[in-house]
């Protein structure tokens, strides 16, 4: 989580990769180990008619799929990157109060991919959730190019940046409306787009290899993301800075459309997935069970706690969860009474729940306290693309006598970073690791957030530095009171925190979504995957807090965060206080992530039966710690306990 927008925008793609290799690899176990010729409860592999579904889907939608995704990742960086720039110099706001804007649409755009998630898996499906996300997602971008064109919805240009005129109110809400137009959008795609173009493929047919499919597509659509996105951050972002913001924006609004109708036109070619059902629906029957039998006593023996395979068959198609003996009070919904045994065939899940789904809350509990990390780190980083995007305006930008780097570009030395690390990571990385920790895979999803935890720390400490440095040459040269004037100083000295935040990026955030996508309960994983935007949400929020109390409280003659000439500010202070924070959050992480132990899961054996009322068994299941090097889905180190049970 580089930064907010470097975060939701820039690096989005290769979190949807992350998820991808995850949900086929994930997706291709959890079928084989069910009939091809068995509807899931959940209608996630309905394969009555088996002829229509082989039309369906496949290959041949990738195409269309890919090129949606890649306009779509181009508009949205070309759209974001540069945002910042068009606030201070079109719309003339000062720098924390267009910061704070731009942090506070991030953090509503974090919310939505929730709503979006939850809309698609109770009612309406993926493609239809998709196609009006991009559909109002246009919107949005028709809005904010026809605002930058017509001269009557900007105020006057003020080129010298002294006694300018704002935005007006009515000038804001324009502004406001088209970036919750977007934050809708994006909501509505984010969530949905990567699980719609792995149910494509057919993953519970034994005639063709899908693991090799979705290698081989999921390599393409790696590329092809990050193709557009190095390009949005070249051509876009220097259009944008000199040629015009209504070329500049509208080269993203065009390619939307592309994505809206690139996707669209093989509508009929695609397999759609019938909706599962809100997981939430779930999570209040455990609980509602619970409070209705909240004077029971659960005792130490689980042998009266309830299990049933066939009710439990749609949504544990990797194996059923175990008991755990943390959170007990869940307990009490999954112990059996008299009124319960009256139809065991048919049973009132309001009042019983079985250990299964006991155990998924309790699973998604014990999660809370490492997602909770996150927060931390994204109210450190909230605020710092914004604020590096200023810093290079005042530098110079020269690659050449006749060539400027646009400061929003800076980003790409962040992602090619980030590409790099990714690449080599199984390569060079995992073996490096694997003679020190003897794990197999190298390290585990947590070692991988803590180490990007304590590179992000260094990288904010080299940020303060470069500060320091940029105000010292241009008092140096007289500079501070002359905020329009280049400081002779290469914009190169801020490329080294850039390639380390890509470094950071690499290990933290993509470790932060495999933890979730590993941890979380399996039919759950769409909702806690968008824990990640909740994350960012609350730390957005929290970094535009700390950064309006800073700008409030530290005075007019030596504020941190000016409005104006950063030159007379402390943006180094700013940074010593994040770096402080980031190292406070590493602790608390350190210790979460000591306790914490992986969900223990049973594997379902063919041939088991499926009898309308079980009892679980009195089991101790051993869960190690992920620090320890024992992480469940890890083929190779086969550590994790699995245990079959009866049907009484």
């Amino acid at each position: 989580m580089t930064h907010l927008y470097h975060y939701l925008h820039v690096h989005d793609w290769v979190h949807s990769i992350t998820i991808n290799y995850s949900f086929m690899y994930s997706w291709k176990v959890g079928k084989s180990k069910m009939s091809p010729t068995k509807d899931n409860e959940n209608g996630e592999s309905n394969h009555e008619d088996t002829e229509k579904k082989k039309t369906l889907g496949g290959i041949k939608t990738m195409p269309f799929i890919l090129a949606n995704e890649v306009c779509d990742r181009f508009a949205g960086t070309g759209f974001h990157a540069n945002l910042i720039t068009y606030l201070t110099q079109q719309l003339n706001l000062p720098m924390v109060k267009a910061s704070n804007i731009l942090t506070n649409f991030g953090g509503t755009s974090s919310f939505m991919p929730l709503i979006g998630a939850l809309i698609a898996d109770s009612f309406a499906g993926r493609f239809y959730t998709i196609v009006i996300g991009l559909f109002v997602y246009l919107l949005g971008m028709v809005c904010i190019t026809t605002s930058s064109i017509l001269p009557q919805l900007r105020p006057p240009p003020c080129p010298t940046k002294e006694n300018c005129i704002e935005a007006s109110s009515s000038q804001l809400w324009i502004l406001y409306l088209c970036l919750f137009l977007t934050s809708l959008g994006s909501g509505a795609i984010r969530p949905n787009v990567v699980t719609f173009a792995a149910d494509q493929f057919d993953m519970s047919t034994g005639k063709s290899n899908p693991s090799s499919v979705g290698r081989n597509f999921f390599n393409w659509y790696y590329f092809c993301m990050g193709l557009a996105t190095l390009t949005a951050l070249t051509v876009v972002v220097y259009v944008q800075d000199r040629v015009g913001w209504g070329l500049g924006l509208g080269i993203p609004t065009i390619a939307m459309v592309l994505s809206f109708l690139a996707f669209v036109v093989a509508a009929h070619l695609y397999r759609r997935v019938k909706p599962e059902g809100s997981p939430l629906v779930r999570v209040a029957q455990v609980v509602v069970a619970a409070v209705k039998k909240r004077k029971l006593v659960v005792q130490e023996n689980v042998t009266p706690l309830y299990e049933n395979r066939k009710l439990d068959a749609g949504i544990s198609a990797d194996g059923r969860l175990l008991h755990t003996n943390t959170l007990k009070w869940f307990d009490r919904a999954a112990i059996v009474t008299q009124d319960d045994i009256k139809d065991p065939s048919c049973p009132n899940l309001w009042r019983l729940a079985t250990v299964h789904r006991v155990e998924e809350i309790k699973s998604v509990i014990r999660m809370i306290p490492i997602w909770a990390a996150a927060i931390l780190h994204v109210t450190s980083q909230s605020h710092q693309h914004s604020f590096i995007i200023i810093q290079a305006g005042t530098m110079d930008r020269h690659m050449s006598p006749s060539f400027e780097i646009p400061p929003a570009s800076l980003s790409i030395f962040g992602v090619l970073t980030m590409l790099i690390c990714l690449s080599t990571y199984k390569r060079f990385f995992v073996p490096f690791a694997r003679r020190f920790t003897k794990n197999p895979v190298g390290i585990t999803c947590l070692q991988r957030m803590g180490i990007g935890f304590a590179i992000n720390i260094l990288a904010t400490l080299v940020s303060a530095m470069v500060e320091i440095k940029r105000k010292q040459v241009a008092s140096d040269h007289n500079l501070l009171d002359k905020p329009n004037v280049v400081i002779p100083i290469s914009v190169f000295w801020l490329v080294p925190q850039f390639c380390l935040h890509g470094v950071a990026e690499a290990f933290m955030s993509v470790g932060h979504l495999e933890f979730l996508y590993d941890q979380s309960p399996e039919s759950m994983r769409s909702t806690c995957m968008a824990l990640n935007w909740i994350a960012v949400a609350i730390g957005s929020y929290i970094g535009t807090l700390v950064v309006s109390l800073i700008h409030e409280y530290t005075g007019k003659e030596h504020n941190w965060l000016p409005d104006r000439n950063l030159n007379k500010g402390k943006l180094d202070y700013y940074y010593w206080l994040m770096s402080g924070i980031q190292v406070v959050n590493l602790m608390y992480y350190v210790t979460c992530a000591y306790y914490y132990t992986n969900k223990p899961l049973e594997l379902i054996k063919d041939g088991q039966g499926e009898g309308d009322l079980e009892l679980a068994e009195d089991k101790s299941v051993s869960s190690k710690s992920l620090l320890d090097g024992r992480n469940r889905d890890s083929e190779e180190n086969g550590h994790q306990d699995y245990k079959e049970k009866r049907s009484l």
